[in-house]
């Protein structure tokens, strides 16, 4: 996945996400490369590399703030309340770009 146009949504199939929108498989694939390059990064690790690709791509013009919303649809029910703030934190800063 070089975008986050992913989150958008799609057909429904098996696999749904958390929204009920259908994950597409490049994502899936995206995920377990993601998950292993980062198995023993800690979660600031992880938020900045999400940030950092985010970033780029909202600089590039692929990433709209309607994308990153939909992204925050899909991760938010999987992280505690304090995870969700700091990555609601970060959409805002990606959304002022």
């Amino acid at each position: 996945m070089n975008d986050f146009k992913s989150f958008m949504g799609g057909k429904k199939s098996p696999e749904q996400g958390v929204s009920g929108k259908a994950l597409p498989p490049e994502w899936e694939k995206e995920v377990k490369k993601a998950a292993s390059a980062l198995e023993n990064k800690g979660e600031e690790d992880v938020l900045k590399e999400i940030y950092a690709r985010a970033e780029a791509a909202k600089r590039a013009g692929t990433l709209s703030n309607a994308e990153i919303d939909a992204f925050l649809t899909q991760i938010s029910p999987m992280l505690d309340e304090k995870q969700r703030k700091k990555l609601a934190k970060l959409a805002a800063r990606l959304k002022r770009i």
